[in-house]
């Protein structure tokens, strides 16, 4: 429990930094912090309930849990800074989460037995396409805020 807590939390921060700085005109920092944490409940939760398994099925309830806690505190930031449709972007994730684990899954499949905290290139090609594609149709109506 404690390995994916700490997987989570650092691998929430690696993400969620990256993904702000791309963002940071849209969202304030607090997107770093929602990612972190809400990717170390998400997965603590997930691989809890998965009695940390690692089939295709396991896999998938895995991520699309890691994506219900990173999707809905990133919806509350998006919500925050007044992008219509944050609700969305929580629905969203869940699924998009767990078709990354698929893909990777497929992909890697002897290292899906170290249990990393998150999906492979493959997978994160995927989920940040599909995801991508949601996220500039939720910014497109979204003015610019000052960074804060």
């Amino acid at each position: 429990m404690s390995a994916a807590l700490a997987g989570g939390l650092i691998g929430g921060l690696i993400i969620g930094s990256a993904e702000w700085f791309a963002l940071r005109r849209w969202v304030s920092w607090l997107w770093i912090a929602a990612t972190s944490i809400g990717m170390a409940a998400g997965l603590t939760a997930g691989a809890a309930l998965v009695d940390y398994g690692i089939s295709r099925a396991d896999l998938l309830l895995m991520g699309a849990v890691t994506g219900l806690g990173v999707g809905a505190l990133q919806a509350l930031v998006l919500a925050r800074s007044r992008v219509s449709g944050a609700f969305l972007w929580a629905v969203a994730n869940p699924p998009a989460w767990a078709l990354g684990w698929l893909v990777t899954s497929y992909v890697i499949t002897r290292n899906v037995r170290d249990q990393f905290a998150n999906f492979g290139a493959s997978g994160a090609l995927v989920f940040g396409l599909l995801t991508w594609l949601l996220l500039a149709a939720l910014l497109r109506d979204t003015e610019p805020q000052a960074t804060r």
